[in-house]
């Protein structure tokens, strides 16, 4: 019975080596170009569906099995549980986005901006077109009370997608027509 036990233990991802992320880049370029391009908004929420697809492929089935833990704790409101999840996935894959988009989503639900915006900024700075990390830091920001900052991460990421719900926080700058 040990044996089994020091082969799970030795199995799990603690001591196994995550890969690369997969590389989507291609496709969430194409399809930023058709969000930008879509005619409505429910066309619009179609396109960003697929782009999710894409960010919460997580890069093997040990570190997908922890995302999907994750998500399912965060959909119960076990926040706690959700974000020791995510922690597990930032241990194991530190360099995917997702995990530090989901433990910054929890920081912000939990009203803790410092935090968040710490995620929020390792997200970006694996993956600077990561739509919903820009929405979030626009709205951890405004959290933060750093409004002109947060105008200007929510322009860029408007860029992306104009389509974005956060769209309605957009305040004109002077002399401008929204």
């Amino acid at each position: 019975m040990r044996c089994f036990a020091l082969i799970a233990l030795l199995a799990s991802p603690a001591f196994a080596e995550c890969p690369a992320p997969p590389d989507h880049a291609a496709a969430l370029a194409q399809l930023v170009e058709q969000v930008r391009q879509a005619p409505s908004e429910r066309a619009a929420r179609l396109i960003t569906n697929q782009m999710w697809e894409l960010w919460a492929d997580a890069p093997d089935e040990a570190a997908q099995e922890v995302l999907d833990a994750g998500l399912r704790k965060r959909a119960s409101y076990d926040f706690l549980g959700a974000l020791a999840e995510f922690d597990r996935l930032v241990a194991y894959c530190p360099d995917y986005a997702e995990g530090y988009n989901q433990r910054a989503f929890i920081h912000f639900i939990r009203q803790d901006y410092e935090a968040a915006l710490e995620q929020l900024d390792i997200v970006l700075e694996l993956n600077p077109a990561h739509i919903p990390a820009l929405a979030g830091r626009a709205l951890t920001l405004m959290g933060l009370g750093r409004d002109d900052e947060a105008q200007e991460v929510l322009r860029r990421a408007l860029q992306l997608n104009p389509w974005l719900p956060e769209r309605g926080l957009l305040k004109p700058r002077p002399g401008e027509k929204l």
